[in-house]
């Protein structure tokens, strides 16, 4: 499955999908076999950082 590029577009995709389907960034990257980092870092440069604690990336 092609991910999004849009950086935005790509922060709603990954928070829904672990709301609705996964209970880790782990898993959902091992799943979709998508670098961890990569995902961390695109997200980083708009400011948003992966709370593991409610499982979602935020501001």
């Amino acid at each position: 499955m092609d991910i999004p590029n849009d950086k935005y577009m790509l922060l709603s995709f990954i928070n829904t999908k672990l709301r609705d389907e996964f209970d880790s960034l782990s898993n959902l990257c091992t799943c979709y076999q998508i670098d961890i980092t990569e995902i961390e870092e695109k997200l980083a440069s708009i400011g948003y950082k992966y709370q593991e604690d409610i499982n979602q990336f935020r501001l």
